[in-house]
């Protein structure tokens, strides 16, 4: 069974728990605080697998996550990380948060693996809270929570060129012909179910992905049919390849074909729907009215608009090396970078800190801000990055931590303290 879409719900692993011990052995007074750290919980991660070519595997089993750290023990002895749970998914998958419909990742072009959920930090033992003033620190921290997330994942097929058009105008027949791939072809009334993809190899000039995607209906830009199940994958092409039959063996007009399936294009994303067209009009070999000339007609109607009509033959292959070579020449005239869905949807942006509490205190000849509304934005946050900093500077002010320190007569220089972390204060 071909999946092309699933929703599974991911968690990253939860932070282990500082420990709060103290030393106490023989002939060792006043050993002082031991508790260890607790290991870091496991980042959730997608990563490509180029063997695999549906979501099939996240149609029945929809719960996954990462392994917990585990607790810091004595002695100063460091909790155990929590593995990271790698999910692969096929080249083109799209990670979109099942709320917002935002896009979270698209695992295509250079984007191989990425962290969609980091793991909660491990919380500090005491060992890290002794100071002058307080040589018995009766408090570890605790690892910071999960972060847990449903999603939907997303097979957009990546292809050059999408062969679209109507059920049984040929399609599959044109891609058995150029390609290597291997399509059911017969004379059905109904559409190809799964989309197809073969390379074409061209003598003398570039070649490229070809991918005959299932057929359309009219209305299925509102779902009608397979609706959204063929738009989905057309989104990623370059230029289209509009099949038409040009015979009209289905009792149907190919002029009218045309305007049918681009009303729905349009309908369903105008962007998509202005990219370049090229008309293969088909089945001429099946023409016997020499009064009526469809191909003509065809030209007549789409040249004067920049669509260019090759009459061609899927049977008995007449006038395919001219469509090919003609899409090759047009690929190089367009952008070659690969169509990639940025990202919308950012997991740590989504952190809430406004109802948590926190403190700001001098101890020791530095301002120590301590509390949940801390801890929390320190596990989610990589102040070794630069978006990561740029968040803690934004946080800060936004919070309203800064300002409290200025009230509390913050100088130039002075050194702030947030559990693990220090740093001097500079306007």
């Amino acid at each position: 069974m071909f999946a092309d879409r699933a929703k599974i719900l991911i968690r990253s692993g939860k932070g282990g728990d500082g420990h709060c011990s103290f030393r106490r052995e023989l002939y060792v007074p006043n050993g002082g605080p031991d508790g260890g750290d607790g290991g870091h919980g496991g980042d959730l991660i997608f990563e490509v697998d180029e063997g695999l070519n549906t979501l099939v595997d996240y149609r029945h089993k929809r719960k996954f996550a990462a392994e917990d750290g585990e607790q810091g023990g004595k002695r100063r002895c460091h909790g155990k990380d929590g593995k990271d749970l790698v999910l692969r998914v096929p080249e083109g998958t799209v990670i979109k948060e099942s709320v917002t419909g935002k896009v979270i990742a698209d695992m295509s072009g250079e984007n191989r693996r990425q962290v969609v959920l980091k793991g909660g930090r491990g919380g500090l033992g005491n060992q890290h809270f002794a100071t002058s003033t307080m040589q018995v620190p009766k408090y570890a921290q605790p690892g910071q929570p999960a972060r847990e997330l449903e999603v939907n994942l997303e097979l957009k097929v990546i292809a050059d060129v999408g062969l679209i058009g109507f059920p049984n105008v040929g399609k599959s027949t044109l891609l058995s012909r150029v390609t290597n791939a291997e399509p059911k072809i017969a004379n059905y009334h109904f559409t190809t179910l799964n989309p197809n993809l073969g390379v074409v190899d061209l003598d003398g000039a570039k070649g490229f992905v070809m991918a005959d995607i299932p057929g359309l209906i009219e209305g299925a830009s509102e779902g009608v049919g397979l609706g959204h199940e063929f738009l989905r994958h057309i989104e990623r092409t370059k230029l289209m390849i509009h099949v038409v039959d040009a015979a009209g063996t289905e009792g149907r007009d190919p002029v009218d074909d045309i305007h049918k399936i681009n009303a729905e294009l349009a309908a369903y994303n105008p962007e998509i729907a202005e990219r370049p067209q090229v008309i293969a009009a088909n089945k001429t070999d099946l023409i016997y009215d020499p009064e009526d000339d469809p191909v003509q007609r065809l030209k007549d109607e789409f040249e004067p608009k920049g669509i260019k009509v090759f009459p061609i033959s899927g049977a008995t292959g007449k006038g395919i090396s001219d469509l090919l070579y003609y899409v090759s020449n047009e690929l190089q005239k367009l952008d070659q970078k690969p169509v990639v869905f940025e990202q919308e949807y950012f997991p740590d942006d989504e952190l809430i800190y406004e109802d948590l509490p926190y403190t700001v205190e001098q101890a020791d000849g530095m301002y120590v801000v301590e509390g949940p509304k801390i801890e929390k934005m320190l596990g989610y946050t990589n102040l070794d990055s630069e978006k990561g900093f740029a968040f803690f500077q934004k946080f800060l002010k936004d919070s309203g931590i800064l300002a409290d320190l200025e009230r509390a007569g913050i100088q130039e220089g002075d050194t702030v303290r947030m559990y693990g972390l220090q740093f001097d204060y500079y306007k």
